[in-house]
């Protein structure tokens, strides 16, 4: 008996130093791998950094090689790692900025710094917080901050004020934006870099704001190169409310020359600068992952029918109107569903309606199946505070033509004249 209890007792002494060597290796363990996750952490810090400065340097190397845009006026060249500008002292502001977008700004996360700040690079000095502040204008990046998402250093350099100018907000949070995320787009459904150069377009008798005088452009540019197939596009906005959608204001490259004396590519022998077509640089898919407005249906259409623009021109009238449905939306209050064709709200160009007792007549979720489609729909044309509606009771109005996210948005054409 006293054998067995001796037994017992070591049994159990020899079991407990066993479970606590076991949970003293087990931690060991666990803090070796915190160790060693922290190891790699920093590894992959490290690795990213020599990748974010090979890429810059490849970005420099990419705009020396199509050439340095040429101007004639008299303008300091600054190069900086992720844009190189040239500097007006006579407007404080750059005549030109160019950069590249770059298809790691499809995975690149950082967010605003909102560092403004100084150029010291400007020999003469650039223009300052003080030119700006209260001047009823927004301090306009050329080069957008969002394009170098993927690089801390330039993100940083986007908001020298040698990269502003000053833009009215109507502008600078409407269509430029819009124009910076169109040409990211670009980038991110190719998979493949394009450049872009962009500045406000200077003119002696433009206004002047701040104690520097900084001149207010009353329109800006910007012109976009895809050297892969040596196409360009360009665009001209006004520095005020664009009424209009942005493919109202593409240009082609030449024209913009010759407004202001600048030779963007000068290297490039073979480039395609003549007038573009803005389809060619649309996409199906936005940043996010949703459909992205496009550019109307070039008239005249098959068949007598119109694109969304022509439709408010009939109102009252029953006609055909043809577009891409860009968005849908079913109303949980008053169960009515919206499409809008070619344009998101608030910018719509034409909306179509199917009220809650008609919905019933159709045999899918029109928001949700039509998405990304180009339809043509039949019915009477009515304005809805400026805007043209149609409203549909029935699928047998509605045409399906074609799908802007596996063909071209001409394939309605193209579907038509087979």
């Amino acid at each position: 008996m006293f054998i067995n209890k001796f037994s017992f007792v070591f049994c159990v002494a020899l079991l407990c130093s066993t479970l606590q060597i076991s949970a003293q290796t087990t931690a060991n363990q666990i803090e070796e791998n915190k160790k060693l996750l922290r190891e790699l952490e920093q590894q992959k810090e490290k690795i990213l950094a020599q990748q974010e400065t090979l890429l810059l340097t490849k970005v420099q190397e990419d705009l020396e090689n199509v050439g340095y845009p040429v101007t004639k006026s008299n303008c300091q060249l600054i190069e900086h790692q992720a844009l190189t500008l040239c500097y007006d002292e006579a407007h404080e502001q750059a005549a030109w900025v160019a950069h590249i977008v770059v298809p790691e700004v499809t995975t690149g996360n950082l967010s605003r710094t909102n560092d403004f700040r100084p150029d010291e690079k400007v020999k003469t000095g650039s223009a300052v917080k003080d030119d700006y502040w209260y001047s009823g204008y927004d301090r306009g990046h050329i080069a957008p901050s969002a394009d170098f998402r993927w690089s801390k250093t330039g993100i940083s350099e986007s908001y020298l004020y040698s990269n502003m100018s000053p833009q009215l907000a109507e502008l600078n949070r409407e269509r430029w934006a819009e124009l910076e995320g169109f040409l990211r787009n670009y980038v991110i459904s190719r998979g493949r870099q394009i450049h872009v150069v962009a500045g406000g377009i200077l003119a002696d008798d433009l206004k002047k704001i701040g104690k520097n005088e900084v001149s207010v452009p009353k329109s800006y540019y910007k012109v976009a190169l895809d050297l892969e197939t040596k196409t360009t596009i360009g665009f001209i906005l006004p520095n005020a409310s664009c009424k209009y959608p942005l493919e109202s204001y593409v240009v082609s490259v030449d024209h913009i020359e010759e407004l202001t004396g600048i030779n963007f590519f000068p290297n490039l022998a073979e480039k395609h600068e003549g007038e573009p077509d803005i389809n060619n640089w649309k996409t199906a898919i936005s940043e996010n992952g949703v459909i992205a407005d496009v550019a109307p249906i070039r008239p005249p259409l098959p068949d007598g029918k119109f694109n969304t623009v022509q439709a408010r021109l009939y109102k009252g009238k029953t006609i055909t109107v043809c577009g891409t449905v860009v968005s849908g939306k079913l109303s949980q209050k008053s169960g009515a569903t919206f499409l809008n064709l070619d344009k998101k709200f608030p910018n719509q160009l034409f909306s179509v309606s199917i009220w809650k007792d008609n919905r019933a007549n159709f045999d899918y979720k029109p928001e949700e199946a039509l998405l990304g489609k180009q339809i043509c729909v039949t019915g009477e044309i009515s304005m809805y505070q400026g805007k043209p509606t149609m409203n549909i009771k029935s699928s047998s109005q509605l045409e399906v033509v074609g799908d802007i996210r596996v063909g071209s948005e001409n394939q309605m054409r193209k579907n038509q004249s087979k």
